[in-house]
């Protein structure tokens, strides 16, 4: 389940980018490493403002996946112009790392470990009830 959202995230943020850049000319995004996963996962972990935004883009990722199937384009903008301010929070090491992400293959070793930075990561946004 956490993986299907991890890509979803990083396909909607990748089409997102891509849809704002059609006009510049593209270079391929290098693949991420482990590491430049677990520096972006400390990065957001260590900024309130920079946390706050990865818990919100994490919660848009399902209204936004329900507006795209019921293709209700004015929600689908307005979680756009959300998603975009999320992203700017998270700078621009976020859309490096999310941008490279489908270069990696998710069920192999390397991709389990980064899914697994990820899900700790997103482990702070659902605070369990004591």
């Amino acid at each position: 389940m956490f993986l299907k959202a991890l890509m979803g995230v990083s396909i909607f943020a990748g089409t997102t980018v891509a849809a704002v850049a059609q006009d510049e000319p593209t270079k391929p995004t290098p693949k991420p490493t482990l590491a430049d996963v677990q520096h972006l996962a400390e990065v957001i972990n260590n900024d309130k403002s920079k946390l706050l935004a990865y818990c919100e883009l994490g919660k848009l990722h399902d209204e936004t996946q329900l507006a795209v199937e019921e293709n209700d384009t004015n929600a689908i903008a307005s979680f756009t112009a959300k998603i975009d301010t999320f992203e700017q929070t998270l700078g621009p090491e976020y859309d490096r790392v999310l941008d490279g992400l489908d270069q990696i293959d998710l069920s192999s070793d390397e991709g389990q470990q980064i899914a697994n930075v990820f899900k700790t990561l997103q482990e702070k946004c659902d605070p369990k009830e004591e």
